[in-house]
């Protein structure tokens, strides 16, 4: 009897044992759903953006399961949702060491060449793109700037009473890139790209469904376009290069074909095609629609209104009639900025990033495989009253002094893969609002126009605003 209550006691106590091994060493899975077979919440997640409100997929499922980290999956993809301060300080510091950058495969298919054996090296590009867009460049940069916006001005705004800010912005963005990244300057050749760039972006969040008719297929066949007509224009300036036309050129292209390793391949060319078709795609579609929700909050408020214009009125008044701004005008634009910022924090141009797990990783207890994919997404953040208080108030005072804590206002990311043309963004979008206050007054036309996400924020009604003299 001793024996076999020895035997069961011992059994007893070795399931007890296994079972609480297991529970403390078996990975926690993320909470969470994968939804749909095939199509995953891809739906929902687009639904919520269109719906004007992005933020409700995250704040729900947060809710639901985890205010740290859960589980969805997005462009059939497993993905971990990285939410608050804290997800966004975990993966912007583990760049490299725990996850790797990664894009959904149907981004890739529009916007890249994908029979590229050979590849620029990856060290390299991103030194010249770091050198092209570093603030000490970016200098000589102002006068090229301030010249476009000017003309921009004058030839699709001051003609009329009442414009829509929105197509504006984009056609205004897309030629000054144009004519920095690539030097071009005639006005036919930057609007083909603009029409074909049109039906890109909205493919970068549809179903990749590559059938006639979808948004999809539209963003297939103009991704093709755009492509074949880069080829078209570095090959171009290959000959100008050999001819030595082009010899103390200083845009992005020149440099890297001037410098680059080209061995005279198409693949070679191709790659270089991706790259400014990369930086493209993440230069527009940002800073034309940061440009429409600041003009959109100074229409709105006419009180913060006057504070910039005042600003803006100071520097002006400093400079001769027809004199350039230079950096140490835009250094001061300090409340003007401050308004930026906080536009883009209501309506953030990028609702965030992909990458990819190198190995398996644990985040507040949870476990993520190697493999998975990770989002971190400013809708966690920049509108959370944790972080911001009253957060749908329009405050430019919560950029004053120290600024809001760390990681939590991410319009352009952190960490090593912080966006590098923060500093571009930043020159453009306060020359632009320079040159439009100190010309006009604003008034928003429909006073409570909404504003969808596709992917970007977009007006409904592409933001109309009345334009007004000043007395």
């Amino acid at each position: 009897m001793d024996f076999y209550a020895t035997c069961i006691l011992y059994l007893s106590l070795s399931l007890l044992f296994l079972v609480f091994w297991k529970r403390r060493f078996t990975p926690h899975l993320l909470p969470g759903t994968r939804g749909w077979p095939v199509v995953g919440e891809t739906l929902e997640y687009i639904a919520a953006g269109r719906g004007g409100c992005p933020e409700r997929f995250v704040n729900d499922r947060a809710t639901r399961y985890s205010s740290d980290v859960f589980r969805t999956n997005l462009y059939g993809e497993d993905m971990a949702v990285f939410c608050g301060a804290s997800g966004n300080k975990f993966l912007f510091s583990g760049d490299n060491k725990y996850v790797t950058s990664w894009w959904p495969k149907s981004m890739l298919k529009i916007g890249m060449f994908q029979e590229t054996p050979k590849k620029l090296d990856g060290k390299k590009k991103r030194s010249f793109l770091l050198e092209f867009l570093k603030p000490e460049a970016l200098q000589h940069y102002i006068p090229v700037m301030e010249t476009v916006t000017r003309d921009h001005l004058a030839m699709d705004w001051s003609p009329h009473k009442e414009v829509q800010v929105f197509p504006l912005s984009k056609s205004y963005t897309f030629a000054l890139a144009c004519r920095l990244f690539m030097n071009i300057r005639d006005p036919e050749i930057v609007s083909k790209f603009a029409n074909s760039f049109a039906r890109v972006a909205p493919g970068f969040v549809a179903l990749p469904i590559n059938i006639p008719g979808t948004p999809f297929n539209r963003a297939m066949e103009a991704g093709k376009v755009m492509r074949q007509e880069l080829l078209n224009i570095i090959r171009r300036r290959k000959m100008e290069i050999a001819e030595g036309k082009d010899a103390n050129a200083t845009d992005l292209l020149s440099r890297l074909l001037l410098e680059g390793d080209d061995d005279g391949s198409v693949s070679y060319e191709m790659d270089v095609a991706n790259k400014i078709m990369g930086l493209l795609i993440a230069s527009h579609d940002t800073t034309s629609t940061s440009i429409t929700a600041v003009v959109n909050y100074l229409a709105r408020f006419p009180h913060i209104y006057q504070r910039v214009h005042q600003e803006q009125m100071e520097i002006a008044k400093s400079k001769g009639p027809d004199e350039f701004l230079n950096w140490d005008d835009v250094q001061k634009m300090k409340y003007s900025w401050n308004v930026a910022c906080e536009s883009i924090r209501l309506l953030p141009p990028a609702q965030g990033a992909y990458r990819e797990a190198m190995t398996n990783f644990t985040f507040a207890g949870y476990t993520i495989p190697k493999g998975w994919k990770t989002f971190w997404t400013v809708h966690s953040t920049h509108k959370n009253p944790k972080y911001f208080p009253d957060p749908e108030k329009f405050d430019p005072s919560r950029f004053e002094g120290n600024g809001p804590a760390p990681f939590t206002f991410v319009p352009f990311g952190g960490g090593p893969r912080m966006c590098p043309g923060k500093e571009y963004a930043r020159l453009e979008i306060l020359i632009f609002m320079h040159n439009l206050v100190t010309k006009f007054k604003l008034e928003k036309v429909i006073s409570d126009e909404k504003f969808i996400y596709n992917p970007s924020p977009v007006p409904v009604e592409g933001l109309r605003i009345r334009l007004l003299p000043h007395k």
